[in-house]
């Protein structure tokens, strides 16, 4: 589908979670409604937003949270989208069968079926992040969402590292980038190590903009979140949910420490008039980039 208007309004609803599953997914909601009351017509919830980030532990009792798509929240927010007219990205631990589970973003249109998903494709497995004992790597390819605001490039938390995917999107056509996201740090690091992992953070994301001529959203938890196991201090959200242009320019960002809506318009127009003075895509040398299919060049 063709983007009607020249610009979109976006809203990012960024909160902190408990183990009460009906209270985020309140929470959620309550903030999708005040997007939608202040204009948005397409609202990004953060990453696993209906739960606490229970990957910091390897625990096969967290399996019981998964659920299948279409399912209870789908539903739940398929209804919301349907009343409110707008389209949501929500993220949620998807149960495709026994012992098969995907970190899955799902897009419900605003007649509030589903538009299409998108699984987590790179997998973490970081000290508190201990992704890959619970999510299967997706097989879904980089592929934008076709919806009534656009096609949405939408990829999950860890893969806002990687250049790749927001360039695959980017080729296939997507209009903006999404990525809903749960970083944050250990409380024990120094400002110094804080400030240098935040700066990292913004910068990957600001410059995935850059080179794709893309507005990129951001949503992000905020909020401790003790580790079960007592091993660790646990992990400090740091919120900072964010919008940015096509040229890495910062049009609205939430604040660090407690939750907030955000809401920011993009423009069509403004991805078309820089790729117009900075046009990466027709300079790539792609008969050139053969060894990039290799894990390492020697």
């Amino acid at each position: 589908m063709a983007i009607m208007n020249e610009t979109i309004t976006v809203g990012i609803v960024q909160h902190a979670c408990v183990e009460d599953r009906r209270a985020n997914l309140d929470a959620s909601v309550a903030g999708i409604r005040e997007a939608a009351g202040q204009g948005a017509t397409l609202v990004l919830l953060q990453e696993l937003h209906t739960g606490v980030y229970f990957c910091q532990t390897e625990d096969t009792r967290r399996f019981d949270q998964a659920e299948p798509i279409p399912g209870p929240t789908t539903e739940e927010l398929g209804t919301l989208a349907r009343e409110l007219g707008i389209v949501i990205v929500a993220s949620l631990f998807e149960r495709r069968a026994a012992g098969l589970y995907h970190n899955t973003a799902v897009v419900l249109e605003r007649d509030g079926e589903i538009a299409g998903r998108y699984r987590k494709m790179h997998i973490p497995d970081d000290p508190g992040y201990y992704e890959k004992f619970y999510f299967t790597p997706g097989d879904l390819g980089f592929t934008p969402i076709a919806t009534s605001v656009g096609m949405l490039g939408v990829l999950v938390c860890w893969d806002q590292w990687y250049p790749e995917a927001a360039r695959l999107m980017a080729l296939h056509g997507a209009d903006l980038l999404l990525y809903p996201t749960a970083i944050g740090w250990d409380p024990r690091d120094t400002e110094a190590e804080r400030s240098r992992q935040h700066d990292a953070w913004m910068t990957i994301q600001r410059a995935h903009g850059v080179a794709n001529g893309l507005p990129v959203v951001v949503a992000n938890r905020v909020g401790t979140e003790p580790d079960p196991s007592g091993q660790s201090a646990g992990i400090a959200f740091w919120g900072s949910s964010f919008v940015c242009g096509p040229q890495g320019e910062i049009v609205a960002r939430a604040v660090p420490d407690r939750p907030q809506v955000l809401v920011a318009e993009v423009g069509r127009k403004r991805s078309e008039d820089v790729r117009r003075i900075w046009p990466f895509l027709r300079d790539r040398r792609i008969d050139a980039y053969a060894d990039l299919l290799k894990r390492y060049g020697k």
